[in-house]
């Protein structure tokens, strides 16, 4: 049995008295563990379940299985302002689904960032969510290392000046010079200010953007990149959800 700091990112009811929850951990990465007895009203787990809670959670580990068990979560931290709107409730389940569907390899730095991502989201004012989540996000990435060049084409590998025109070609990892577009033809335009901003971010540094095509046009950029990396070929439907519902 281990303990470890870990965040409920999803739970469902399974039987009469039990719950699965997924469970982003410092120390195994994301893993699915059943809670047997979650539901009973005198339960051990009380409310610590609680979708994005934080806590200290001990898991017997199946080495041949992929369900682990869950023998006790004793919760530090409980987010329910992140119910407080559909924006925050949306960043949230997105920062979720990525370490859901990327964050299986073990790795302190993921779970970091989205606590700190989470923490941010529920207390920022409602116009800077989404650049507080957009920034968590990318820095999830990072830490799965998937962070993409900036500041250097991503073809020739030439240093990019921060005022220089560039292309951000997915497939090739990031920013493409000018002299190398045409290897690109699917690239996206990427403008000094969205690339400065996009800098902000991976370094941990605040960057607000709030006027909704910008907003949009991040996490369109965030969400082509993941899928041309990291998916699977399944849909990211909260992270499509919360393009679709930028406020």
């Amino acid at each position: 049995m281990i303990e470890t700091p870990a965040i409920v990112l999803h739970a469902f009811d399974y039987r009469e008295t039990s719950r699965i929850v997924r469970l982003a951990t410092r120390e195994v990465g994301v893993v699915s563990a059943i809670a047997r007895g979650a539901k009973r009203p005198k339960s051990r787990f009380g409310q610590g379940l609680d979708l994005f809670t934080s806590g200290v959670a001990s898991l017997v580990l199946h080495p041949t299985k992929d369900l682990h068990t869950l023998s006790g979560f004793d919760a530090s931290r409980s987010r329910a302002g992140l119910a407080a709107s559909l924006g925050r409730f949306g960043a949230a389940a997105a920062l979720a689904e990525l370490c859901i569907r990327f964050g299986t390899e073990a790795t302190a730095g993921v779970h970091d960032e989205l606590s700190d991502g989470l923490d941010a989201i529920q207390s920022v004012a409602e116009d800077a969510v989404a650049a507080c989540a957009l920034g968590a996000a990318w820095r999830i990435v990072s830490e799965l290392g998937f962070a993409p060049t900036l500041d250097d084409c991503a073809l020739c590998h030439r240093a990019i000046g921060p005022d220089e025109e560039v292309r951000f070609a997915h497939r090739a990892g990031g920013a493409v010079c000018a002299t190398c577009r045409t290897l690109a033809p699917a690239a996206r335009a990427l403008p000094a200010v969205p690339r400065a901003t996009l800098r902000q971010w991976l370094a941990g540094e605040p960057a607000v953007i709030t006027e909704t095509p910008v907003v949009r046009a991040h996490q369109r950029l965030l969400r082509e990149f993941l899928e041309e990396h990291l998916a699977d070929g399944r849909p990211m439907r909260a992270l499509q959800a919360w393009e679709r519902g930028a406020p």
